[in-house]
């Protein structure tokens, strides 16, 4: 008997993450397996309890608890507190003959014995302790960094993600079709999101070397056409596919080393996208760890200036646009950028001396005899409060 499989492509907030693919254990819960295919593909029509579709299309991950599991399913009320079988409101635990014993088993959630709707859970670890108590009818063979991704998606105290995580296709794959995982973006990217999701793992180092060139490239594309989001995620999943390279045992040291230099070039490349997408703390990082594994990589230092002039870090910036320009002393875009910045350390060291002066000043009415007349003639609160919101407003 063959096991069928289902696919799930998920977004989050509202962007698309990737699709998760599950083998259904139809051979060991026939109904159960049965349930949650037909849910998938949503051939059953109207449920005739809840008036919706007996469709998991459209429906959210509405409960993720970190370092345990993902779940949804709810098709009617998306809350947790609805759903529906293609059986009948709630269907009977077929049986508990597999266990929870690791990430990624697909299981029912339920509210007690004999209570299995419409709702799931995925686990991202070993769960013993549900064993016997939720009918395990399948697992995740594809997609697993998906399931990852939605794990880690922040949530309210209780456990309902801040951005909605939302199945916005699913289906049954065919016997012996692909699985969809590549070009899932239409973009012409031959590689899964995920090296774990490769059906083989490479040996040779120049098939993994030439898949990293080839997903930078990519990025490098999607930074061209200004859409800074793809282009964010190609360097992600190149940086993902580098990863990898270390653990191979043909690597020498001259490899390592021009690898560690690509690994830097994605980092810049990453950080320029975070500045372009306002995210200025994560353009630091990723220009910091560009610069871990090459210390004279002149756009990850000048990266890291605008980052830090972006987080109003004047000095930090100047230093890093200084040591960019001392190895590169020709670069018109480096010496734009450190007279830029050091022209604000100017108005903002003229700015502390006028300060200084206006303290003085106030200092010098305080103990003035007009001045100690003045404060005296304010006798309410009222004047008293309008007298210091006056030298505030001075002071700005």
């Amino acid at each position: 008997m063959v096991r069928p499989r289902c696919y799930l492509d998920i977004t989050i907030g509202g962007e698309l993450e990737g699709r998760i693919v599950v083998e259904l254990y139809n051979d060991i819960v026939p109904r159960t397996a049965e349930n949650f295919r037909a849910l998938c593909t949503g051939e059953m029509g109207i449920g005739p309890n809840t008036n919706v579709p007996l469709h998991y299309k459209g429906g959210c991950f509405h409960r993720i608890i970190k370092g345990f599991m993902i779940q949804g399913g709810d098709i009617s009320a998306g809350n947790g507190k609805g759903g529906e079988s293609i059986y009948g409101l709630k269907f009977e635990d077929e049986n508990f003959d597999i266990k929870h014993e690791r990430k990624g088993m697909l299981s029912m959630a339920n509210l007690g014995p004999d209570t299995n709707g419409s709702q799931f859970f995925i686990t991202t670890t070993r769960t013993c302790h549900l064993d016997g108590k939720h009918v395990v009818f399948g697992r995740v063979i594809k997609g697993m960094g998906v399931v990852r991704s939605i794990e880690h998606v922040t949530t309210k105290d209780d456990h309902f993600p801040t951005q909605q995580v939302v199945i916005a296709d699913c289906g049954q794959l065919p016997e012996g079709a692909d699985d969809g995982l590549c070009n899932i973006f239409k973009d012409g990217d031959v590689y899964p999101d995920w090296p774990a999701d490769l059906d083989a793992k490479p040996e040779a180092i120049s098939w993994w070397v030439m898949a990293v060139d080839s997903i930078k490239a990519l990025g490098n594309e999607q930074f061209k056409k200004q859409d800074f989001k793809m282009a964010l995620r190609k360097y992600r999943k190149a940086l993902r596919y580098l990863d990898v390279c270390w653990e191979l045992e043909d690597i020498d040291e001259e490899t390592s080393s021009s690898l560690r230099k690509t690994k830097s070039q994605i980092f810049t490349n990453s950080s320029a996208c975070r500045l372009k997408l306002g995210d200025l703390d994560g353009a630091l990082l990723d220009s910091d760890f560009a610069l871990r594994d090459w210390e004279a990589n002149v756009k990850a230092l000048f990266r890291q200036g605008q980052a830090y002039m972006a987080l109003n870090d004047i000095d930090s910036g100047v230093e890093s646009f200084k040591k960019a320009l001392e190895l590169e002393p020709n670069d018109g875009g480096i010496k734009k950028e450190l007279l830029v910045a050091k022209r604000k350390v100017s108005e903002l060291y003229a700015l502390l001396i006028g300060l200084s002066k206006k303290r003085n000043h106030i200092l010098e009415c305080f103990i003035d005899e007009g001045s100690h007349e003045a404060a005296h003639g304010m006798d309410d609160f009222g004047s008293l409060w309008h007298f210091l919101s006056s030298i505030a407003n001075w002071l700005k």
